[in-house]
């Protein structure tokens, strides 16, 4: 009787002493080539820690054992096997007993050596999942745009702020001797203009760029008052929940910046889910090893310190999704497009990154910052 090929003894192909499977091994992304009948034969170093198998567990699995069958990974692998050569798509979430909850880019290729079988022919998957630094690299771009608005705003501020007080000033004069209708108007240009005056000002914040003065900081203490405010104010028909680890170190961070973080993170959670049966959790965590190129500094930076704000909203529109940090991107009727802008270079001015995930029923929004090497001073509150 034969037995099953193990997926990691593949033909040996030397060259200089390299193989295939060393090759393939010593790939990040989880690789799965698999059979006509989607059979598992071969796998990789990292498909064996995405799936929590070993090597011999492997062999002859069936995909569908690994990946439940109405994920669109079948889709892709379908449009292969129909003729295209490779397919791609990003952000798909895998969520098994064995994976977890992960969110990965697929690719699916056909095997150019595969001898094809009843018409199916064999196929390579891969599989990279989007790790926290991949995804803030994405993301990185946020800080041209808070740059962009600093200039911009100086600009604006000198340029619509003197010639806008003119014309108040005008309509004004032109109040005193104006009948009811005219009134009326030069009353309409006088609102305009002190609304228009107070987005100016707004922006202006993207100009300060004096540094900010930084110390440790309890960051549940910078959560708990947000939730106050929050539960007393404009959240006050939300469930919040907590999941904190006691054992984080300090923050090196500045506490009003990220009370006004916490706050506008809050806030857009609030604003997007239901009146009833909206959820909003805070959760803190240190996570091992996520560290960075950053632009504009040398080596790499260490942001072990992860705060997430997740809600229990519709999702983050498709459209939307890859400028949601820029300025005047809104989901909101009358909003104005900049929180989420000055959130980005709040946390960029305390050396830390911002990036979200979001599907329907579930958004978040998670803050990474460095670590103080000094203690929280003591009888230190916010």
């Amino acid at each position: 009787m034969s037995q099953p090929t193990a997926p990691n003894k593949t033909t040996s192909i030397k060259t200089g002493g390299v193989t295939p499977d060393l090759v393939l091994n010593a790939l990040s992304q989880a690789v799965l080539v698999l059979s006509h009948n989607d059979q598992v034969q071969f796998a990789n170093l990292a498909a064996e820690h995405l799936f929590s198998l070993s090597s011999g567990a492997f062999a002859r699995t069936p995909l569908t054992d690994l990946i439940p069958q109405d994920s669109p990974v079948f889709a892709l692998i379908d449009q292969v096997r129909g003729g295209v050569s490779t397919v791609t798509e990003h952000r798909i979430v895998l969520d098994t007993p064995r994976t977890g909850q992960r969110t990965v880019n697929v690719q699916v290729s056909e095997l150019l050596d595969g001898v094809a079988d009843h018409g199916h022919k064999s196929v390579i998957l891969s599989l990279q999942e989007r790790s926290i630094a991949d995804q803030i690299a994405h993301r990185l771009t946020h800080r041209d745009s808070a740059r962009s608005m600093s200039a911009m705003s100086s600009m604006l501020a000198h340029e619509v702020k003197n010639p806008l007080s003119g014309i108040r000033g005008a309509a004004q004069l032109l109040e005193q001797g104006a009948n009811d209708a005219d009134r009326e108007l030069t009353r309409l240009i006088q609102d305009e203009s002190d609304r228009i005056k107070d987005l100016i000002e707004r922006m202006e914040l993207f100009s300060e760029n004096a540094p900010l003065k930084t110390g440790p900081l309890n960051i549940h203490q910078v959560l708990d008052r947000v939730h106050k405010v929050a539960a007393h104010g404009f959240a006050k028909s939300v469930s919040f929940k907590k999941s904190y680890d006691p054992s984080l170190p300090p923050v090196l961070g500045h506490r009003d910046q990220l009370i006004q973080v916490f706050l506008n993170l809050v806030k857009n959670a609030a604003e997007a889910v239901a009146p009833h049966g909206g959820e909003i959790v805070l959760k803190t965590a240190y996570q091992h090893g996520i560290s960075f190129a950053m632009p504009g500094q040398k080596g790499h930076v260490h942001l072990p310190l992860a705060i997430t704000v997740q809600d229990n909203g519709p999702g983050i529109p498709d459209d939307l999704s890859e400028h949601l940090f820029d300025p005047f991107v809104t989901t909101k009727a009358n909003g104005s497009g900049l929180g989420l802008a000055m959130v980005a270079k709040i946390v960029d001015d305390l050396g830390g990154v911002i990036d979200f995930e979001t599907q329907s029923g579930r958004t978040s929004f998670r803050v990474l910052l460095p670590m103080s090497k000094d203690p929280v001073p003591e009888g230190q509150d916010v």
